[in-house]
């Protein structure tokens, strides 16, 4: 236990120590004019929510578009799977292949 408390400050120490670390090449992209801009407007968050929720999918009217389309592969599949032939066709093909 006394020994685990040195190890654990210094592993503190050392963190703390790199988190201050300066990025001299980030802090060099910043122009002057950046550095004496105004701040940004502060706006009221309700008109920004409902821009942000005005432009979400509609999941009903998705929903109802999937659905009819399923129903209509499933009827295109049904028609596909009917046979052509009619049943005197299939005899006389079935005699015309033995």
């Amino acid at each position: 236990m006394i020994r685990a408390f040195p190890l654990t400050a210094l592993a503190l120490l050392a963190l703390s120590a790199s988190g201050c670390t300066q990025f001299p090449e980030l802090d060099a992209q910043i122009t002057p004019e950046l550095e004496n801009a105004d701040f940004a407007e502060l706006r009221p968050v309700e008109p920004l929510l409902a821009e942000a929720t005005a432009g979400r999918v509609d999941t009903d009217a998705t929903e109802a578009a999937m659905l009819a389309r399923i129903a209509r592969l499933r009827a295109r599949a049904a028609q596909l799977q009917r046979t052509v032939l009619t049943g005197p066709e299939k005899q006389r093909l079935a005699r015309g292949l033995t």
